[in-house]
């Protein structure tokens, strides 16, 4: 896997202008946002593995959907591949928090190589779901983007069961060979909205089709939607801190375009925000996907301040506690005490 070109410029600071425009300028920044449980368990992986083992450590994949992120961890010596067979021969990869299929982690195992699981536990939880499912014979209706790392780890847990559903307008070609043993999954980085009208759909041609026994769509990406629509309503430019490949970061543009905002972009950077979209706007309402470190989200906000949006008006729809264990492999130091970041990563 090529090396991420990092756009980072902090020298840019200070080239966006205050320029006045009609009304009180302003930031809204929505609550919550940026890194969920399932990111932190999965970067904080990573560093612990270098911790434990020293570089090199190989990453199957890009950890999270971050370049950010993903730049940071190499800069300590992790090493990112497409598959297993760039890994030498017993070495330590880690799979990635979207998931991998039993293919990939059978060919690591052939390799020799000492695997740590970072999956995220919402997507494992998936993944026994598509299981239990074939395993009753039922035909599994998978909705998600075609090639996303997390629905080729789903799939291939029951390839012969998973039939993908990219969104509502690719149900009129979905065929099942038992319309009375059908039950949806889905990826849990979508568009909540996009989900239920494209099962709304499928439920209109397969009126016996099974839902989940809980919800896909993990609560971070929820409650981050959730945030968006209200910060959309007030908003005329909504501007989301996120990586072009991370699928909740482009969900969360459409969320507020759809929900109000008259304008929204996606940025990995501070630098990379344009002058002329602040051109007639106000109200700024700024947030990011799931994957995303707070000091980015941070960056925006000075150099929105440089012009002129000092303000900023926290709008906060969910509190989010929850934490997940680190990988078995991980959960003690090297010196073999319980590591204080066991249980919940490098905390908030």
């Amino acid at each position: 896997m090529p090396r991420i070109p990092v756009k980072r410029d902090p020298g840019a600071r200070g080239r966006l202008q205050d320029i006045p425009v009609q009304g009180h300028k302003r930031v809204l920044l929505a609550a919550p946002r940026g890194y969920c449980a399932g990111v932190d368990r999965a970067v904080v992986a990573v560093e612990k593995a270098l911790e434990h083992y020293g570089a090199p450590v190989y990453v199957r994949k890009q950890i999270v959907h971050n370049v950010h992120v993903v730049s940071e961890l190499e800069q300590q010596g992790a090493i990112f591949v497409d598959e297993v067979d760039e890994v030498p021969t017993g070495a330590h990869v880690v799979f990635s928090a979207h998931g991998v299929s039993p293919a990939v982690v059978n060919a690591a195992a052939d390799r020799g190589l000492l695997a740590i699981d970072a999956t995220c536990p919402l997507v494992t939880k998936v993944h026994r779901e598509a299981v239990r499912f074939a395993r009753d014979d039922f035909e599994i209706l998978l909705i998600g983007h075609e090639g996303h790392e997390e629905v080729e780890g789903t799939a291939g847990e029951a390839p012969d069961h998973v039939t993908l559903v990219n969104g509502p307008d690719d149900v009129d070609r979905i065929e099942v060979k038992d319309p009375d043993k059908v039950v949806w999954l889905s990826q849990t980085t979508l568009s909540v909205d996009e989900t239920m009208e494209t099962v709304r759909r499928l439920r209109e041609r397969f009126p016996n089709l099974q839902d989940p026994p809980s919800d896909d769509i993990c609560y971070a990406t929820q409650n981050r939607q959730v945030a968006i629509k209200k910060v959309a309503e007030d908003a005329d430019l909504v501007i989301v801190v996120g990586s072009a490949n991370s699928s909740n970061s482009v969900r969360l543009v459409e969320v507020a375009l759809e929900y109000g905002a008259k304008a929204a972009y996606r940025v990995d950077y501070a630098s990379e925000i344009r002058q002329e979209w602040l051109d007639g706007v106000a109200t700024v309402g700024v947030t990011s996907g799931a994957s995303v470190p707070e000091v980015l989200v941070q960056e925006v906000l000075a150099d929105l301040s440089g012009a002129g949006y000092a303000e900023v008006q926290e709008v906060k729809t969910a509190e989010e506690d929850l934490m997940f264990s680190l990988p078995k492999e991980l959960r003690k130091d090297i010196t073999g005490r319980q590591d204080a970041r066991a249980l919940g990563g490098r905390g908030r």
